[in-house]
């Protein structure tokens, strides 16, 4: 018997699962655009590539008809924004993930809100290439940052960023003396 082709673009989940099959390949970070615009301005992100695989499973159930499993795994690097010194800092992400398919969206529903699992309807066209994309993005960090900036960071001279009750050099107010002054201000 001849295997079956599946198309990571149009995957049927339920045949794919069944069958136990794999599938791996490797696209390029351009072509999940918005896990591209993530990427830094200066940073070519083009020509990165996303590796990834997927593998489905049936989980045998006692009284039942098995539970339907898809393994998942990306892996991919990216330049992001520095939030200290604003320059390019490389992040890898890393993806492993297993999801349960249910028969529709109620159940998915239900059954996710009852479960630390992660639960998706099954469909006869599920986006692969999104998948990967939706848990890249998640796995991105939340502040990405070098651990120490190649250049040191520069203070602010630019006199317009200055406070503009800036005291003269040597001369230092009292913090407290404008509430002084509104204490001694007599009501209109």
């Amino acid at each position: 018997m001849k295997a079956r082709e599946f198309n990571p673009l149009r995957l049927d989940v339920q045949a794919f699962i069944q069958d136990e099959a794999a599938l791996q390949g490797q696209w390029p970070l351009a072509s999940l655009s918005r896990l591209a615009e993530e990427a830094h301005s200066d940073a070519p992100a083009g020509d990165q590539p996303v590796d990834w695989s997927a593998a489905g499973k049936q989980v045998p159930r006692r009284g039942g008809e098995p539970e339907l499993w898809m393994h998942l795994r990306a892996h991919t690097r990216i330049s992001l924004e520095c939030q200290r010194c604003l320059k390019p800092v490389e992040a890898e992400l890393e993806v492993e993930r297993d999801f349960r398919f249910v028969a529709d969206e109620r159940l998915a529903a239900e059954v996710d809100a009852d479960s630390e699992e992660d639960v998706l309807a099954i469909s006869r066209s599920l986006n692969l290439q999104e998948l990967v994309e939706d848990e890249l993005i998640l796995a991105l960090p939340l502040v990405p940052r070098h651990e120490v900036c190649p250049a040191p960071l520069q203070a602010s001279t630019d006199p317009e960023s200055l406070a503009p009750e800036a005291d003269a050099p040597g001369e230092k107010k009292n913090p407290f003396a404008v509430l002084a002054q509104l204490k001694n201000k007599k009501p209109s």
